[in-house]
């Protein structure tokens, strides 16, 4: 069966799957405007963070094309200005501001306009097959991790509709059932917006697994039953010391799977790691307090009600028992390891 493709190039427009749309129906949509995927990138019609690094990387093609510049020096202060509109849509994810620094820095390098233009939109396509083949490889690693007849837990959307189109949590789990195994998976509904039952349980089943879903609320309820024993999940940050920041609920997740002595990994490409920033540093971003009052159109609180909604957790490295990254599995003290994955990436 055909990986689903989140993002793609075509006749110089960018097309997406609508995540939004899903689990009812599989909707794609094209935009030929830097600002359309600008929003898209920040009403998650597009969301996962090497999806939306490449959703950047693609915003700054389509900015490149709709610049009426006609000198370098122009286009360039052109995309600066797209560049910073798109990397306020999603700034907690490393990986966007992580694809728009990758295509300013091939802009700088053309002489003329065209030349540029050309050089951004085969940077980024090249972005997105990247991505696919560095998905391939974690999940390698990753497999090696599971066993035969594991069931394994992951919370959010960290699969397909996460990536261009093969996975980083979702990934290591595609490559453990390709490696021969025999697994189970289950699924967090992970509200507020429900990543979890809209997108995983939909690509799971989709792609063939057996998957259950189970309410965020009914986490230590599997473990304690012994309904899991293995866990993985994605990740928008992870700093050099180990700090992982997720879907909110991650960390929930890794204290009770610490709890019943269960392994909990996190699946990330090096590209989505901060290796300058503290955990003091990152601000967590705040979203609509709609997401929660309401599921769709239907109210499910009472008017004017305070609404605490972060988009994300921090999940500290104690709780963590490896990271798999295209490099090899990072394990504790991680410190020292991320960087030895780092120098053997050099």
């Amino acid at each position: 069966m055909p990986l689903l493709r989140t993002i793609e190039w075509k006749n110089n427009k960018v097309v997406m799957i609508d995540q939004t749309k899903l689990p009812v129906e599989l909707v794609r949509v094209e935009y030929s405007d830097y600002l359309d995927v600008a929003n898209a990138i920040k009403t998650l019609i597009i969301r996962g963070a090497p999806a939306i690094g490449v959703a950047g990387a693609f915003g700054l093609a389509l900015a490149s094309l709709q610049s009426k510049s006609s000198t370098k020096e122009q286009l360039i202060s052109d995309l600066e200005i797209a560049k910073k509109i798109l990397f306020e849509t999603r700034p907690t994810a490393v990986n966007l501001a992580w694809g728009l620094e990758q295509i300013m820095m091939v802009a700088k390098k053309g002489n003329t306009v065209s030349e540029i233009q050309n050089l951004i939109i085969n940077t980024a396509k090249q972005m997105a097959e990247d991505d696919i083949k560095i998905n391939m490889t974690m999940g390698k690693y990753g497999s090696e991790l599971f066993s035969n007849n594991d069931t394994i837990m992951t919370h959010c959307n960290a699969g397909s509709l996460a990536t261009v189109a093969y996975g980083t949590a979702l990934g290591v789990i595609r490559a453990t059932k390709e490696s021969g195994k025999n697994i189970k998976v289950i699924a967090t509904e992970t509200r507020p917006v429900q990543q979890g039952s809209r997108l995983t349980a939909f690509e799971l089943k989709h792609d063939g697994f057996d998957v259950s879903l189970i309410p965020d609320t009914a986490v230590g309820y599997s473990m304690a039953n012994k309904l899991v024993n293995k866990v993985v999940v994605g990740a928008d940050r992870v700093l050099r010391t180990g700090h992982v920041y997720n879907k909110i609920g991650t960390y929930q997740v890794a204290l009770m799977a610490k709890q019943h002595g269960i392994p909990f990994y996190v699946a990330a490409p090096l590209s989505t790691f901060d290796m300058k920033s503290s955990p003091q540093e990152v601000i967590i971003e705040q979203r609509k307090g709609t997401e929660v009052t309401q599921i769709g159109d239907r109210k499910t609180a009472p008017d004017g009600i305070n609404v605490i909604n972060p988009a994300f957790d921090m999940t500290p490295p104690e709780l963590i028992s490896g990271i798999i990254t295209e490099a090899g599995v990072a394990k504790p003290p991680f410190e020292e390891s991320i960087k030895k994955l780092f120098e053997a990436k050099k």
